[in-house]
């Protein structure tokens, strides 16, 4: 038994010993970090591990391509004299290598244009066993992980404010693990006696003195938890210059309702209940005793589960937008004290004719008579299993070991994430302005976000010229567009105030980091983020408040400010480079700018006016027109099949990322020609005999070259608005007139359907 548990744990575990005559080598690499054993002589004759059977075939992958790259640069010195045009710098050689890596030239592009391009990818990558997924998009993460690792492993220096401090504090308490199972869990048995105990492990918990409504917001105040209900603030969709309070529906234990009611999931069910069950015993409940209490705590949120709204009936924001006074709340849902709830997470002075916005209302009805029906000790072991759940990666290994066995059913992974990639994901979240800060200072070229700018100006007049030629728009609609394009705000990188020590020191001024418990300072960053954003609500709206932090691989546009945002961490390689030619560029981030352009103008974004209000700015007669182009999306993408999981995309809850995709594809498509006109034609890179057009195809296909497991392939389709990448490409692709165009392909061929939909 004991020798299983140490198995499962992951090598930053003291509990796990080595053999003694084992000499332990760390050894690092830009994409994995391994842990190699080097054993006695005695062991040269045993059957090599798949371990090592995996980090020789490496071993020789590396080699080869050094082998290639090498030949290739030869090669095409010796082929190419002077007068041709053929690309030949080293920057150009590297990058047609990448791309020979990856291309299957034997598939027929105008047949399946994914395994075309990520045909060889795919058969180079496995999935580490401590992921769900591995692609592109994820390599690059892992790099960038590793950078901020090394960053925050760096010991504070004259260079370090206090913010930046406080990020390197808290990372080293992270990783100490053995002061965290020193600690143990009585620092977490002590909140939960603050809140009056969880009912499940112990039998002083008073019915009488349980508050659901105080309970709620007490959690959401100290842990920024929301059970039951989602509270934030954020600006109102109908006044964009003013915050208020918004309510909703709450995340489920598991990531989708799907889990809980369709019947085949039993397994996932089972996985689910057994780690409930686990940790109680663990917290010291007795099994027998909790498991039927438990089951209890699934059955009310199966029930909860049932009256969530689905993410198809979310989509129409204007109509589900409500805006209400707590005392019309009560009316309508009065089996709870919604003032009583309000004034306990805001303030005692909150009153009856306080303004709230939901597009849940009838959530919220059915969710107060679903509370008055169900026992209060059900919902305290509910609330307090969330809790649990949410804090149990930062509590003892034990905690975290029974964590990985739950994920280890829902998505396949086969052993537990690295100490050190759990404390940067952490840290990087919660701290990510200050992580942003040591990272940009360090590895963000200003020349980077000078050359964004200007596609994104490119970017947008090619968009301009997609209005003007658009055949739909009555002229008044169109000419509110081009405003509204015009007025889109592009901010890269990061936030200016981050590289300004005492500015950030400021805004972590109230955060307190304990380099001696790192459960504690868990405690105090939750509390801060509760506090700052309670704190917004009386506050005018921070139009420059950045959502998303800069050392991240992720943009996104903004309604409420009609902002597009791509932090510095999106333009690297395979997105952006210096390196790149324009092709790769404008096929890359270019493509990515054009997609968050797009969300201004699609099913919700279109929605919201130049300064970010929900209202009708459209004439009915266009909104007609863009309806029946969306659904010819709706019903195509609704067709598609993602092979893994044997099931249909959703084609009503993707819909905004399709929209998106295909015309932020045209739009990169038209800049890039019109860069060329300007500028001229680039020389070709070598070995490819490709020309650039069709480069630029490739690299937006060579973005979502992935792979993933049998669970996580279902878990996308139930609860990701993005289509899967195969999908990604073979979408936007066979809708693309000039895809079609550059690569000949037949007017018929999988990759050039006769019928093909277009929104912009």
């Amino acid at each position: 038994m004991e020798k299983i548990r140490c198995e499962e744990m992951n090598e930053n575990s003291a509990s796990c010993k080595l053999p003694i005559n084992t000499e332990l080598k760390i050894i690092e690499d830009p994409v994995f970090v391994q842990v190699h054993v080097a054993a006695d002589r005695k062991d040269i004759g045993r059957n090599w591990t798949h371990r090592e059977k995996w980090l020789l075939s490496i071993c020789i992958f590396v080699v080869v391509v050094l082998v290639a790259f090498v030949t290739v640069t030869f090669v095409f010195k010796e082929i190419y004299n002077g007068d041709e045009e053929i690309c030949l710098t080293t920057d150009c050689i590297k990058t047609a290598a990448e791309l020979l890596e990856d291309i299957d030239f034997s598939v027929d592009p105008c047949d399946d244009f994914y395994q075309y391009t990520c045909g060889n990818w795919e058969r180079r990558n496995i999935i580490p066993e401590d992921m769900a997924a591995i692609g592109n998009i994820e390599r690059q993460h892992r790099k960038l992980q590793i950078i901020i690792k090394r960053i925050l492993e760096t010991p504070p220096n004259q260079f370090d404010g206090n913010a930046t401090t406080k990020a390197k504090t808290l990372y080293k308490s992270c990783m100490n693990m053995s002061q965290i199972q020193y600690i143990g869990d009585k620092p977490f048995h002590h909140i939960l006696r603050s809140f009056g105990g969880w009912p499940v492990i112990t039998d002083q918990w008073d019915a009488e003195k349980f508050s659901i409504e105080s309970t709620l917001a007490k959690l959401y105040k100290e842990f920024h938890i929301s059970v039951i209900l989602n509270f934030n603030v954020s600006p109102d969709d109908k006044n964009s210059s003013t915050n208020i309070i918004h309510l909703d529906q709450a995340h489920l234990g598991m990531p989708s309702r799907d889990y809980y009611l369709d019947p085949n999931d039993i397994q996932y069910v089972d996985a689910y209940e057994n780690f409930m069950v686990s940790v109680s015993e663990l917290l010291g409940a007795d099994r027998n005793f909790s498991g039927k209490e438990l089951r209890e705590v699934i059955q009310f949120e199966t029930e909860l589960a049932n009256i969530t709204n689905s993410i198809e009936d979310r989509v129409d924001m204007e109509s589900l937008y409500t805006k209400i006074s707590i005392a019309e709340l009560n009316q309508m849902a009065p089996e709870f004290d919604w003032l009583k709830y309000f004034r306990s997470i805001i303030s005692p002075d909150v009153q009856e004719s306080e303004q709230l916005v939901t597009i849940a209302p009838n959530y919220l009805r059915n969710m107060s008579q679903l509370l008055s029906r169900t026992h209060k000790r059900i919902i305290a072991n509910y609330i307090f299993w969330i809790m649990t759940k949410e804090l149990c990666p930062h509590l003892t290994h034990e905690y975290r070991l029974l964590d990985y066995r739950y994920r280890k059913v829902l998505e396949g992974i086969r052993k537990e994430k690295t100490l050190w990639e759990s404390c940067v994901s952490f840290i990087n979240t919660e701290i990510g302005h200050a992580v942003g800060a040591l990272f940009v200072s360090e590895h963000f070229k200003k020349e980077n976000k000078d050359i964004a700018l200007e596609m994104i100006q490119n970017i947008r007049n090619a968009f301009n010229k997609l209005l003007d030629d658009n055949t739909w728009m009555d002229e008044e609609t169109r000419k509110f567009a081009k405003e509204k394009a015009n007025a889109m705000i592009g901010m890269i990188g990061y936030p200016e105030f981050i590289l300004k020590k005492s500015k950030l020191d400021k805004f972590y001024e109230m955060l307190e980091v304990d380099p001696d418990s790192y459960f504690r300072s868990v405690h105090q960053i939750k509390r801060y983020k509760s506090h700052n954003q309670i704190k917004e609500l009386r506050e005018p709206v921070d139009r420059e408040k950045w959502l998303q932090d800069p050392a991240v691989i992720n943009a996104y546009y903004n309604p409420n400010t009609n902002d597009i945002v791509f932090p510095a961490g999106i333009l690297q390689p395979v997105f952006y480079s210096n390196s790149y030619p324009k092709s790769l560029n404008y096929g890359g981030i270019g493509i990515v700018i054009g997609h968050e352009i797009t969300h201004g103008f699609d099913n919700r974004g279109r929605k919201f006016d130049k300064t970010g209000n929900l209202k009708q700015w459209w004439k009915n007669e266009t909104i007609e027109a863009f309806n029946k182009k969306a659904q010819c999306m709706i019903d195509q993408y609704s067709s598609f099949v993602l092979k893994q999981a044997g099931l249909k995309i959703r084609g009503i809850n993707t819909l905004g990322e399709n929209i998106a995709d295909n015309g932020g594809l045209k739009q990169a498509y038209q800049a890039y020609q019109q860069w060329v006109a300007d500028h001229g034609a680039e020389p070709p890179l070598p070995g490819l005999n490709l020309t650039h057009e069709q480069l630029f195809f490739v690299n937006y296909a060579r973005i979502w070259c992935g792979k993933m497991r049998d669970e996580e392939a279902l878990n996308q389709i139930r609860t990701e608005v993005h289509s899967p990448g195969p999908i990604r490409v073979k979408g936007p692709l066979s809708n693309s007139v000039e895809f079609s165009k550059v690569y000949n392909c037949p007017l018929g061929s999988n990759m050039n359907p006769e019928h093909k939909c277009q929104v912009w």
